[in-house]
């Protein structure tokens, strides 16, 4: 799945203290920009312009990055004493250089770290600084589409449609934007929507759009005589708005004091077999790793770039725990109620460790107990007039859902708060509960029928992503947080915690 470009940012560089390598004048400095690709191959996004004879330089040239949430993005730069006309940098000074993530900058804003030689030793006092403001395309497409005479896929009433926009790029088709679904209609009406045009096309109003057209089944074409079509449909709107009151964007909420705070639930039930057994999903190999922990891993170094004090809260379920040997679908890791937080995903996974063989697995494998636990902290941050927190939930599971009717509640709440739920399934299990939950079509409800707010799920089952690289996991359960931190905090009209509040207007162009 290719990951889907969430904006473009500016950087803008500074630097102070830097030190002087000239005689008779001080160094003449530029900045260089690397970018780690995911073969951990370091390569040039770019320089800013040489200036001359400052060891405090605000260079006037920017960068400009594709930004994307679900990506740890390396960046390093380099400072340099340029003292001659060759493009090569190795015969100039090297004044320090600082290597972080995109994700570290467009959270802080603006940050501000020292400067460090290659052995990692204090470039002097020199101190670099990088600002980030995100290029926004505030406009907007106002679409109302209908369908005539679509096929009837349902053997009891008839089809529920539902249309998906795909957006073209260099790698190939993303998804934009997917519609409700109509039950039961072959002429269809959806409700009115509005896509960004950055997500629609990237902002590049040229992009060919078909206005009317007919839905081709190849199949049913080979085998019917005079087939026509199975169905046609009409865009009766396509309006571009030049929108300023349309939506914070995520940066806006992020660069704005949003913070997003990870929770790593863990099942710890009988099925995942005997930790100390090769076969068992908790066996962890000679190279320190099994599913668990590299889903944590690959989650965990996303979220953590925006969550400033970097204490996660880390639980599991479905254990026998002692002293009492009760079981449970809701303990700290570190068996410290009170204090249920890890320094960092290394405490996480150091919290997992030593967890492990302390309890008994057991069961059954209760879903709702750590989600009602976390919607509690998510209701309290509703309790504040700003966008201040969002929650992200991972849970880890092997097993098939055991409190089905209780989760499917627990979820409906949870989709009016502040937080998203990451379900991970470790293993060969029948995961198709798991699929249900997702909701993408729409239909999640409460045992009394009550309709999620909003789609908050993304469940993958890890064995897609077994011969991947660890990235690919990350990539795929985070693309949609984004767009679900904006959808929450714009209905409820909450602002970021450090903004002015939106412009109210809008215009046809």
């Amino acid at each position: 799945m290719a990951a889907q470009c969430v904006t473009k940012v500016e950087l803008t560089v500074s630097c102070n203290n830097l030190l002087d390598k000239d005689i008779g004048s001080k160094s003449d400095p530029l900045c260089v920009l690397l970018m780690n690709s995911s073969e951990n191959q370091w390569y040039e996004v770019g320089r800013t312009e040489k200036v001359q004879n400052c060891l405090c330089p605000k260079f006037s040239k920017k960068f400009i990055i594709d930004y994307y949430f679900e990506i740890v993005q390396k960046l390093k730069f380099g400072i340099y004493d340029i003292d001659n006309k060759t493009i090569d940098l190795s015969d100039d000074d090297f004044l320090g250089e600082l290597e972080c993530t995109l994700g570290q900058v467009v959270s802080s804003r603006k940050l501000t770290r020292p400067l460090v030689l290659k052995n990692k030793s204090p470039a002097g006092k020199g101190t670099i600084t990088i600002s980030a403001e995100e290029i926004k395309d505030n406009r907007v497409v106002n679409f109302e589409v209908e369908a005539r005479k679509l096929d009837n896929k349902d053997f009891f009433g008839k089809s529920d449609p539902y249309l998906e926009f795909y957006k073209q790029t260099e790698t190939g088709w993303q998804l934009a934007h997917r519609t409700e679904v109509v039950k039961n209609n072959l002429n269809p009406t959806w409700r009115p929507f509005r896509i960004p045009l950055q997500s629609l096309c990237g902002g590049e109003m040229d992009k060919p759009i078909k206005a009317e057209f007919e839905c081709i089944n190849s199949k049913k074409k080979q085998k019917k005589k005079g087939y026509k079509n199975s169905g046609v449909v009409s865009v009766k709107v396509c309006q571009v708005l030049c929108s300023f009151y349309f939506h914070y964007t995520f940066l806006d909420y992020i660069m704005g004091g949003c913070q997003i705070n990870f929770t790593v639930a863990i099942d710890f039930t009988g099925s995942n077999g005997d930790p100390r057994s090769p076969q068992s999903l908790h066996y962890i190999s000679p190279q320190g790793v099994n599913e668990y922990l590299t889903a944590i891993w690959s989650v965990g170094n996303v979220i953590q770039d925006y969550d400033s004090d970097k204490m996660f809260p880390a639980f599991g379920f479905g254990a026998q725990i002692p002293p009492s040997w009760q079981v449970s679908h809701e303990f700290p890791l570190n068996f410290n109620p009170s204090n249920p937080f890890c320094a960092g995903i290394e405490g996480v996974v150091e919290a997992y460790r030593v967890c492990l063989p302390q309890v008994k697995l057991y069961g059954p494998t209760n879903f709702s107990p750590i989600i009602n636990h976390v919607a509690s902290f998510a209701n309290q941050a509703l309790q504040q007039t700003t966008a201040s927190q969002y929650y992200v939930l991972l849970i880890i599971t092997d097993g098939v859902i055991t409190d089905m009717d209780q989760t499917r509640s627990a979820i409906v709440n949870a989709s009016r708060l502040p937080m998203s739920i990451i379900i991970v399934g470790v293993g060969g299990a029948d995961f198709s509960a798991m699929e249900f939950l997702d909701g993408d079509d729409g239909s999640l409800r409460s045992l009394t029928g009550e309709p999620a707010m909003r789609d908050i799920v993304q469940f993958v089952p890890f064995r897609q992503f077994q011969n991947a690289p660890r990235e690919a996991l990350a990539k795929c359960v985070l693309a949609e947080v984004p767009g679900q931190v904006v959808e929450f905090f714009n209905t409820l009209k909450l602002t970021p915690p450090n903004s002015n509040p939106a412009p109210t207007s809008a215009e046809t162009i």
